[in-house]
């Protein structure tokens, strides 16, 4: 059944969410500090058993310097430069194996898989640690480390990936003109993320995304992950003000308001995880050109293989 507005009401809500003066500082302070790393990208050809395509283990330095593994999957043979796609996982889930998620390299592009710092545990296996320090939190990763912004745990994960798209474009199969990044729940958050921090992405497509909108989402639905936010503050009550304000640096509302690349969206009018009206905030901000599709009777799951043909359109468009 429907949980939130009606689809009227969601193309005309505008989100409460804070704007920090400070925003982009603290954004540009934290990339700048990565960049203090050098990038270290290694990429070790492998055996996956695949005729068509060819997959290489890559390793590339995240926030802090720390070391994150990713998937390449080319074409059989492919001498590049390829337009490149540069995925996020949804929550919980790792890079997996090298023989899945060949959707991408089988449509002729460079696929870079990036694994997610501290999980591989629901569905998909990851091989990358969260070598950071938390204090008190929920089980789960909405609340590490949510004390401060400094520690936050998206603090380190957005910055993985920002990373991720220039360890991307470092290697010789990929045209560093050519990239678009995409992702499902947890994934098109960060997808968003990434949109308001990389200025020349050349299309994103964010499906049903996730970390949107705390302030709505934390408050109507009890559905995990967003569920987590709620847990904490039930116990720490004193803390809602500090939380809401860390949460801030990291709500895909400000990231879309900042965002300048074309984006394809995807929202389901019956999902309790990421709620259409938390969706509809970050589209209705987003500053770039952007279409959404809505799915009226889907829940998480979204349009799923519908959602798949979506974005490969538009991939082909805007990366041809």
């Amino acid at each position: 059944m429907y949980t939130d507005l009606p689809e009227a009401e969601l193309r005309a809500y505008r989100s409460g969410q804070a704007d920090p003066s400070d925003f982009d500082a603290f954004w540009a302070n934290t990339l700048a500090e990565a960049e203090l790393y050098p990038l270290n990208v290694t990429a070790s050809k492998v055996d996956a058993g695949l005729s068509t395509l060819d997959v290489f283990d890559v390793t590339f330095a995240g926030f802090g310097g720390q070391p994150i593994k990713a998937w390449l999957r080319v074409p059989a043979g492919a001498g590049g430069p390829l337009p490149t796609i540069v995925q996020f996982h949804g929550y919980g889930r790792g890079r997996g194996q090298a023989f899945e998620n060949l959707l991408w390299a089988s449509a002729g592009f460079a696929h870079f898989e990036m694994d997610l710092r501290g999980q591989g545990y629901g569905g998909s296996t990851g091989d990358t640690a969260d070598d950071a320090g938390s204090g008190p939190q929920v089980p789960g990763f909405l609340t590490r480390g949510i004390d401060s912004r400094e520690t936050y745990y998206y603090r380190r994960l957005f910055t993985d990936a920002v990373r991720a798209v220039a360890a991307a474009r470092s290697l010789t199969l990929v045209d560093e003109a050519r990239v678009g990044v995409t992702g499902t729940s947890q994934g098109g958050g960060i997808a968003l993320a990434v949109a308001g921090l990389v200025p020349d992405l050349s299309a994103v497509v964010a499906r049903v995304p996730f970390l949107c909108d705390f302030p709505r989402a934390s408050v109507i639905t009890d559905a995990l992950p967003y569920r987590e936010l709620g847990q904490y503050l039930a116990t720490n009550r004193l803390k809602v003000a500090r939380v809401h304000d860390v949460l801030s640096y990291f709500d895909g509302v400000n990231f879309a308001k900042r965002a300048t690349a074309p984006v394809t969206m995807t929202a389901a009018l019956m999902d309790p995880i990421c709620p259409p009206s938390t969706v509809f905030a970050a589209y209705n901000n987003y500053a770039g050109p952007k279409q959404i599709t809505v799915w009226p009777y889907n829940g998480h799951e979204g349009g799923a293989w519908e959602d798949d043909a979506l974005a490969l359109r538009e991939f082909r468009e805007h990366l041809a």
